[in-house]
């Protein structure tokens, strides 16, 4: 398969546990591009934030949080032996803690702050200048790369998605119910869709996937299908 642009921009955007970033880490290796997981970034932000005492219940310290977002450095690795995409905050591994529940509980407010989101999707757009990528996130297609050559909106009901999630916990042995897993995705939701800061939307060009009750082949077949339609790939 080979891509006919010399800088290729794919946008995936759709909400909480619908797969995105499983579908844009395939797309990429499929097509032998960089795969950048922009949630990855805000979780490194809010891990961080719970880390140094920046938020307590639901409260957050903002002006602390603009200060130490200079000290805050995200960046992504490839593991050959494990074929997966590495998270690293500040030179550390942190893949596993950035999906824990906590952070989960907590990213949604942490992404709906204007300066973390000004700031991330600065670090965003200088990552897709150079080279072709697959990107995952809410605001993709709307805000970081309006531009992008195909935009994808993935959606699926909040219980399929809550059965996901509910089922990565349980084989990570974490005692946490369904109905938890069900209303932080509720939650998270209505945070992403309501925040003033580039809220969850589906671009109006944008192609949508609703993957409730599709496999990630069938979905890497319909988004194949989609680039070959538009010329982007032969």
């Amino acid at each position: 398969m080979t891509i006919k642009n010399s800088k290729l921009v794919i946008a995936i955007d759709g909400y909480s546990s619908c797969g995105k970033s499983t579908v844009a880490k395939d797309l990429a290796k499929l097509l032998n591009i960089i795969f950048i997981d922009s949630g990855a970034m805000y979780r490194c932000v809010t891990l961080y934030a719970l880390n140094n005492g920046l938020i307590s219940g639901d409260n957050i310290d903002q002006k602390g949080l603009k200060s130490a977002l200079q000290n805050i450095t995200i960046s992504f690795k490839f593991d050959a032996e494990s074929k997966t995409n590495e998270t690293y905050l500040n030179g550390k591994l942190v893949e596993k803690e950035i999906r824990s529940l906590e952070v989960s509980n907590h990213v949604s407010s942490i992404s709906a702050i204007g300066f973390v989101r000004k700031k991330m999707v600065e670090l965003q757009q200088k990552m897709g200048e150079t080279e072709s990528i697959v990107m995952d996130g809410r605001d993709i297609g709307t805000v970081v790369f309006p531009q992008a050559d195909l935009k994808l909106f993935m959606t699926a009901s909040p219980e399929i998605r809550a059965e996901r999630r509910f089922k990565e916990f349980q084989e990570k042995n974490e005692n946490i119910s369904f109905e938890e897993v069900l209303e932080n995705v509720k939650k998270r939701d209505h945070i992403d869709e309501t925040r003033e800061e580039s809220p969850l939307m589906k671009a109006d060009d944008a192609v949508v996937l609703d993957n409730g009750r599709i496999g990630k082949e069938e979905q890497l077949n319909f988004i194949v299908q989609e680039l070959k339609k538009r010329n982007l790939i032969n």
